[in-house]
């Protein structure tokens, strides 16, 4: 087992994707990054932390190799505009990949250089993995439990379709 840390924006929104992708065995809703010693839901979104709401992504890289779910990471998200997803604005919904072993930083640094080959202005970030907090129960598997939600009925949809028409292979049933 692996584990990536992945920031995209909103954390429902990659939550839901990743928690789609067979050989993923978890996903944690949190935030990393940030200078302060605590992280919370409000604190976060105020922006004042300096933390990134990101995914904790436990996975059996035998079922899916890192390369795939990176693939998936910068397909279902838009890495190219800073600390901005959509209608999320601030440094709290950049794009980054905190790597929890030295070992994936190289599979990082070529997905990464792959799509600046191909013209696309990459903005993300990459740093090792820091203290992760844990976000609060009411945003663990969000979606699954709120499915009336407006937001999320607005901004997952679409992303779970580009996983279905890009990533087939690699989907839970």
């Amino acid at each position: 087992m692996q584990t990536i840390i992945l920031g995209g924006g909103c954390f429902w929104c990659t939550e839901s994707v990743f928690l789609s992708v067979k050989g993923v065995q978890s996903v944690v809703s949190g935030y990393m990054g940030g200078d302060s010693v605590s992280a919370n839901y409000e604190a976060v979104c105020g922006g004042d932390t300096g933390h990134v709401e990101v995914i904790k992504v436990e996975f059996d890289e035998n079922t899916v190799p890192l390369e795939v779910l990176l693939d998936v990471f910068f397909a279902t998200h838009d890495p190219t505009t800073m600390d901005r997803q959509g209608n999320d604005v601030g440094s709290q919904y950049r794009s980054v990949v905190f790597y929890t072993d030295e070992a994936q930083k190289p599979t990082v640094d070529r997905t990464i250089n792959k799509l600046r080959d191909m013209g696309i202005g990459i903005v993300t970030e990459v740093h090792p993995a820091a203290e992760f907090y844990q976000a609060e129960d009411t945003h663990q598997d969000f979606f699954n439990r709120n499915p009336g939600q407006a937001y999320c009925n607005f901004a997952i949809p679409p992303k779970l379709a580009k996983l279905r028409k890009e990533f087939s292979q690699y989907m839970v049933n």
